[in-house]
């Protein structure tokens, strides 16, 4: 096949997810020699635009794992993304706890668009809501392990004479897919974290980065303490924060944050499909 280009296209609040497909995709890009182009849909404004395809290109598709599954807030703009009959790499990021479902999720939407699998990967990322959990992740180890896999995927594409007839094979279950992953408080009862949103110190500088790095935009630019739209705890406005002014007291939010980091301090490893 004539692949002319490879692109990173990607959603990554606090830039992991961003870190591992850029890497994959220029890797691939430089040992087949041809163009590396990404785009980069994590902001509101940048969701609308709609990147076209064409069949002589390759995406490494990037997202995050939020409880197991693929975002909900950001299936509906996923699914107006159409492949015309391109390739494509689905990549997930997760926090060092699993990945569950999200990735044969990201591959079967990818299908569903008219992309066409060829590989896979689930890499870990530093946890969104933790320092702690999968520190500083991706690491070097990770870096060379999907540079390698990029060589790999690179391989696959130089050998490739037709379309895949079926999707790359994952880990995961079938649709339909387990529940999105459900946290519990000290008392071992389900929580909802979905109205719980951060707060803003006293020695806020008022610089409106985090109003500028929020991927639902929903921090006011009069008032950044105010947090008018949806927070989907992606860490963007704590981990960008350069006086660490944002911050978490919701016992129940506190609770699972530590409840993740002392029950997987293991170090999880990188899942990859070719």
């Amino acid at each position: 096949m004539n692949i002319k280009r490879i692109w990173a296209v990607y959603f990554s609040a606090t830039g992991t997810t961003k870190k591992i497909a850029t890497k994959i995709a220029a890797r691939i890009a430089d040992k087949m020699n041809i163009e590396f182009k990404f785009f980069d849909f994590t902001l509101p404004n940048m969701r609308n635009d709609i990147p076209v395809f064409e069949k002589s290109d390759c995406i490494i598709f990037g997202m995050p794992v939020y409880a197991g599954r693929i975002p909900n807030l950001l299936l509906k703009y996923l699914t107006s993304i159409k492949g015309n009959d391109a390739l494509a790499v689905p990549i997930v990021l997760f926090g060092n706890r699993n990945y569950d479902d999200a990735l044969i999720e990201l591959r079967d939407i990818l299908e569903k668009n008219n992309f066409h699998t060829i590989g896979a990967g689930a890499f870990i990322g530093e946890h969104s809501f933790s320092s702690i959990l999968a520190k500083n992740r991706p690491d070097d180890k990770d870096i060379l392990i999907a540079e390698s896999f990029g060589e790999k995927i690179s391989e696959k594409l130089l050998n490739l004479i037709s379309l895949p007839e079926f999707p790359i094979k994952v880990t995961g279950n079938p649709y339909p897919y387990k529940g999105y992953y459900q946290p519990h408080n000290k008392d071992n009862n389900l929580i909802d974290m979905k109205k719980v949103k951060p707060l803003t110190a006293a020695n806020c500088t008022d610089c409106k980065i985090c109003v500028t790095v929020c991927p639902m935009g929903s921090i006011e630019y009069e008032d950044v303490s105010i947090v008018s739209g949806i927070c989907i705890k992606c860490g963007a406005c704590i981990k960008k924060c350069p006086v660490h002014a944002k911050y978490y007291t919701d016992e129940n939010y506190l609770f699972h944050k530590k409840d993740l980091e002392e029950k997987f301090k293991r170090r999880a490893e990188p899942d990859l499909f070719t």
